[in-house]
């Protein structure tokens, strides 16, 4: 099980990983797609890549002191490609408690929602539990499938200059030609929205053509979102590091990306690959992960109590009334 054996509480209450494992994590997602470019390979590593994470450090003298000093404030991510003004504009626009500068809420926020919504089982075979011998096929043409269709990292951009400059290591701020519409990831244009045009995919209001917006290639550069509406289609979170999976004209996390297409374990919380397996009250368990979530007997054919803390037997259940 994903949870703490003392609380029951889950991993990212607990144990969240490393920035080292992170990083780690994401450099894996992105290799074998076209969105590689946001990795290195790792010297030595056997191929092994890395997520290149972008880092925005920012140097402000404070001037009420009679020797110069410096107030440093690092964000642990921020988009990368922008000059710093256009960067800072971004954050400005999240939720301060999101914003992800280190040592505070929001850099733990940000943490926990790579655990939350990436978990390394949902993309490496070897990191799950729950798959028999013959399912590890099935999960790695899964995996080749969504980077293949679905996985995008999205970019930040002023409006109508969205997929305008790819080129690594080349600024966004700066003034597109007139009437030039953008070009959709069919490599076919789209017809460009008038300045007083743009508007939010997710709010629906008016985008002003001097803030930031973001743009997801899968969707198409017809569409754009402020900062804080480009969430995950069904659980709202704002989408980590803008990693997002496209599906049915939206933007997924992945988690619930993969649970719309396969069913979610309640017991270890992995992907089923399986046929076979255990169905109750709307959610869904490997065979073996059908136990009592206190004293781990199977309960496949027993009479059972579930709620919203899990899945108890009779005992266990009585034994836990006030």
């Amino acid at each position: 099980r994903k949870i703490c054996k003392a609380c029951k509480c889950s991993q990212e209450d607990h144990s969240l990983s490393s920035d080292v494992e992170d990083d780690r994590k994401i450099g894996r997602l992105l290799s074998d797609s076209k969105y590689a470019m946001h990795t290195a390979r790792v010297k030595g590593g056997d191929g092994i890549r890395i997520y290149k994470r972008n880092r925005m450090i920012i140097t402000n003298p404070i001037v009420s002191r009679k020797d110069p000093t410096f107030d440093t404030i690092t964000y642990e991510w921020a988009p990368p490609g922008l000059t710093q003004k256009l960067a800072m504009q971004y954050m400005e626009l999240i939720p301060k408690e999101m914003q992800p500068v280190a040592g505070t809420d929001g850099a733990y926020y940000r943490r926990r929602q790579l655990m939350r919504q990436l978990p390394l089982y949902d993309q490496d075979p070897s990191q799950c539990r729950g798959l028999a011998e013959g399912e590890v096929k099935l999960m790695e043409d899964f995996v080749k499938k969504y980077k293949a269709e679905a996985l995008g990292v999205a970019e930040v951009a002023l409006p109508g200059q969205g997929g305008s400059g790819k080129e690594e290591g080349k600024p966004q701020d700066k003034t597109v030609a007139a009437g030039k519409p953008p070009e959709s990831t069919n490599g076919t244009l789209e017809p460009a929205p008038t300045a007083e045009h743009y508007r939010c995919e997710t709010c629906k209001q008016a985008v002003p053509g001097d803030c930031p917006v973001v743009y997801a290639d899968r969707a198409g550069y017809s569409r754009q979102w402020h900062p804080a509406c480009f969430v995950c289609c069904r659980c709202s979170e704002p989408l980590v590091d803008l990693i997002y999976f496209w599906k049915s004209g939206a933007a997924w996390c992945g988690r619930h990306y993969c649970e719309s297409l396969r069913p979610r374990c309640a017991g270890c919380d992995e992907i089923i690959f399986s046929e076979d397996y255990q169905q109750a009250e709307g959610r869904a368990w490997h065979k073996k992960h059908f136990a009592c979530l206190e004293c781990e007997t199977l309960l496949t054919g027993k009479p059972f109590a579930l709620d919203n803390a899990g899945l108890l037997c009779p005992t266990c259940s009585k034994s836990k009334r006030p």
